[in-house]
């Protein structure tokens, strides 16, 4: 695929994010974007001590442990982080 890494989120279809998401844990040698931990295991507890609301997320949202992060604003992605590091940027981060 003949993509730039940093995209335009909306304008990707599913098989295209997934690439990006797949291209970002490489560059980031398998870290979360967001808390710097390992994606292969769980976010740190300061993450998951941070209460989010799940009635506000997709149905499914929880169910791919990681995500590919863009800002909701621009639309621009950022990196791979942990689905749970995903909802806190979205409630704590992104207002």
């Amino acid at each position: 695929m003949n993509i730039e890494l940093r995209a335009k989120y909306s304008k990707l279809t599913n098989k295209e994010r997934k690439w990006v998401r797949l291209l970002y844990i490489e560059i980031q040698d398998g870290l979360c974007w967001y808390c710097k931990e390992p994606l292969k295991v769980p976010p740190p507890q300061w993450i998951l001590d941070k209460p989010v609301r799940p009635y506000l997320y997709p149905r499914g949202f929880f169910d791919n442990p990681i995500h590919l992060q863009h800002d909701h604003n621009t639309d621009w992605t950022e990196g791979a982080v942990h689905g749970y590091c995903n909802a806190v940027l979205w409630e704590y981060e992104y207002k």
